[in-house]
Protein backbone atom coordinates (compact mmCIF):
# COMPACT_ATOMS: atom_id res chain seq x y z
CA UNK A 1 0.00 0.00 0.00
CA UNK A 2 1.58 3.61 -1.09
CA UNK A 3 0.84 6.58 0.63
CA UNK A 4 0.50 9.50 -1.42
CA UNK A 5 0.51 13.21 -0.55
CA UNK A 6 -1.27 15.34 -3.14
CA UNK A 7 -0.54 18.00 -4.70
CA UNK A 8 -1.56 20.06 -8.25
CA UNK A 9 0.11 17.00 -9.76
CA UNK A 10 -2.21 14.52 -8.55
CA UNK A 11 -4.18 13.34 -12.05
CA UNK A 12 -6.88 11.53 -10.57
CA UNK A 13 -9.39 13.45 -8.88
CA UNK A 14 -12.70 12.34 -10.19
CA UNK A 15 -11.72 8.60 -8.81
CA UNK A 16 -10.77 10.56 -5.12
CA UNK A 17 -14.42 12.30 -5.67
CA UNK A 18 -15.93 9.17 -6.97
CA UNK A 19 -14.01 6.97 -3.55
CA UNK A 20 -15.15 9.89 -1.44
CA UNK A 21 -18.94 9.72 -2.28
CA UNK A 22 -19.05 6.09 -2.13
CA UNK A 23 -17.49 6.14 1.09
CA UNK A 24 -20.05 8.47 2.28
CA UNK A 25 -23.20 7.10 0.47
CA UNK A 26 -24.22 4.83 3.80
CA UNK A 27 -25.38 8.47 5.09
CA UNK A 28 -27.87 9.35 2.60
CA UNK A 29 -31.00 9.70 3.91
CA UNK A 30 -29.50 9.17 7.50
CA UNK A 31 -28.41 12.56 8.27
CA UNK A 32 -29.96 16.34 8.10
CA UNK A 33 -28.49 17.87 6.90
CA UNK A 34 -27.16 16.12 4.03
CA UNK A 35 -23.13 15.93 3.72
CA UNK A 36 -20.98 18.42 2.51
CA UNK A 37 -19.68 15.74 0.52
CA UNK A 38 -22.24 15.59 -2.21
CA UNK A 39 -21.35 19.28 -2.99
CA UNK A 40 -17.76 18.55 -3.74
CA UNK A 41 -16.30 18.19 -7.56
CA UNK A 42 -13.20 17.16 -9.13
CA UNK A 43 -11.94 20.89 -9.12
CA UNK A 44 -13.23 21.54 -5.49
CA UNK A 45 -10.96 18.54 -3.89
CA UNK A 46 -8.10 19.93 -6.10
CA UNK A 47 -8.40 23.25 -4.64
CA UNK A 48 -9.08 21.61 -1.62
CA UNK A 49 -6.04 19.83 -1.63
CA UNK A 50 -3.86 23.28 -2.04
CA UNK A 51 -4.90 25.18 1.13
CA UNK A 52 -5.31 21.91 3.21
CA UNK A 53 -2.63 18.66 3.33
CA UNK A 54 -4.49 15.35 1.91
CA UNK A 55 -3.31 11.92 1.33
CA UNK A 56 -4.44 9.17 -0.82
CA UNK A 57 -3.55 5.16 0.15
CA UNK A 58 -3.33 3.83 -3.14
CA UNK A 59 -3.13 -0.69 -3.51
CA UNK A 60 -2.64 -2.25 -6.70
CA UNK A 61 -3.20 0.96 -8.45
CA UNK A 62 -6.68 1.19 -6.52
CA UNK A 63 -7.74 4.43 -4.60
CA UNK A 64 -8.78 2.94 -0.87
CA UNK A 65 -8.81 5.86 0.75
CA UNK A 66 -8.04 9.43 1.50
CA UNK A 67 -7.99 12.08 4.13
CA UNK A 68 -7.93 16.08 4.40
CA UNK A 69 -6.02 17.67 7.28
CA UNK A 70 -5.86 21.44 8.39
CA UNK A 71 -3.94 22.80 10.49
CA UNK A 72 -5.72 24.84 13.60
CA UNK A 73 -4.05 27.14 16.65
CA UNK A 74 -4.03 23.68 18.92
CA UNK A 75 -4.86 21.00 17.05
CA UNK A 76 -4.93 19.28 12.85
CA UNK A 77 -8.64 18.96 12.07
CA UNK A 78 -9.21 15.66 10.38
CA UNK A 79 -12.17 15.83 7.47
CA UNK A 80 -13.05 13.91 4.05
CA UNK A 81 -11.57 10.96 5.99
CA UNK A 82 -13.01 7.90 3.36
CA UNK A 83 -12.58 4.67 2.89
CA UNK A 84 -13.76 2.12 -0.36
CA UNK A 85 -16.40 0.30 0.92
CA UNK A 86 -14.74 -2.52 -0.65
CA UNK A 87 -11.67 -1.93 1.49
CA UNK A 88 -13.31 -1.63 4.60
CA UNK A 89 -12.30 -3.65 8.15
CA UNK A 90 -8.70 -3.72 6.83
CA UNK A 91 -6.91 -0.66 9.25
CA UNK A 92 -7.01 1.47 5.87
CA UNK A 93 -9.00 4.39 8.68
CA UNK A 94 -6.49 3.42 11.18
CA UNK A 95 -3.00 3.75 8.57
CA UNK A 96 -4.95 7.39 7.54
CA UNK A 97 -4.78 8.61 11.16
CA UNK A 98 -1.77 7.37 11.61
CA UNK A 99 -0.88 10.11 8.87
CA UNK A 100 -2.46 12.45 10.34
CA UNK A 101 -0.69 11.89 13.82
CA UNK A 102 2.35 12.42 12.01
CA UNK A 103 1.75 15.20 10.63
CA UNK A 104 0.25 16.44 13.65
CA UNK A 105 3.70 15.77 15.21
CA UNK A 106 5.82 17.30 12.55
CA UNK A 107 3.95 20.56 12.98
CA UNK A 108 4.10 20.48 17.12
CA UNK A 109 -0.22 20.39 17.09
CA UNK A 110 -0.98 18.28 20.19
CA UNK A 111 -4.22 17.13 19.05
CA UNK A 112 -6.40 15.74 16.23
CA UNK A 113 -9.79 16.84 15.93
CA UNK A 114 -12.76 15.87 13.71
CA UNK A 115 -16.54 16.19 13.68
CA UNK A 116 -19.07 13.29 12.94
CA UNK A 117 -22.73 13.53 12.69
CA UNK A 118 -24.97 13.36 15.44
CA UNK A 119 -26.53 10.18 14.08
CA UNK A 120 -23.78 8.10 12.98
CA UNK A 121 -23.42 6.50 16.59
CA UNK A 122 -21.59 3.73 15.36
CA UNK A 123 -18.46 6.40 14.12
CA UNK A 124 -18.51 7.39 17.66
CA UNK A 125 -17.91 4.11 18.46
CA UNK A 126 -15.40 3.46 16.23
CA UNK A 127 -13.38 7.24 17.45
CA UNK A 128 -13.38 6.58 20.47
CA UNK A 129 -11.49 2.77 20.18
CA UNK A 130 -9.15 4.99 18.12
CA UNK A 131 -8.83 7.04 21.01
CA UNK A 132 -11.13 10.43 20.04
CA UNK A 133 -13.19 11.80 23.38
CA UNK A 134 -16.09 13.85 22.88
CA UNK A 135 -15.75 17.19 23.43
CA UNK A 136 -18.71 19.00 22.10
CA UNK A 137 -21.79 19.10 20.40
CA UNK A 138 -22.79 21.58 17.39
CA UNK A 139 -25.92 22.62 15.41
CA UNK A 140 -25.28 23.57 11.75
CA UNK A 141 -26.93 26.99 10.80
CA UNK A 142 -30.29 27.23 10.14
CA UNK A 143 -30.71 23.76 12.83
CA UNK A 144 -31.85 24.12 16.38
CA UNK A 145 -30.60 20.82 17.29
CA UNK A 146 -27.34 19.18 17.76
CA UNK A 147 -26.42 17.78 14.33
CA UNK A 148 -22.94 16.40 14.87
CA UNK A 149 -20.42 15.71 17.47
CA UNK A 150 -16.53 17.39 17.84
CA UNK A 151 -14.10 14.33 19.41
CA UNK A 152 -10.74 15.07 19.98
CA UNK A 153 -7.82 12.60 20.41
CA UNK A 154 -4.54 14.12 22.20
CA UNK A 155 -1.36 13.02 21.30
CA UNK A 156 2.09 13.29 22.88
CA UNK A 157 4.09 15.55 20.84
CA UNK A 158 7.82 15.87 21.40
CA UNK A 159 9.32 19.30 23.16
CA UNK A 160 5.44 19.79 24.36
CA UNK A 161 3.66 19.39 27.43
CA UNK A 162 0.94 16.73 26.97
Amino acid sequence: MTTLRLDAGFPRWDELLALILSSFAYMNGRIDPPSSALKLTAESLAEKAETEIAYVLIEDGVLVGCIFLRPEADCLYVGKLAVAPGAARRGIGRKLLGVAEDTARALSLPALRLETRIELTENHAVFGRWGFEKTAQNAHPGFTRVTSIEMRKRLAVEGLAS
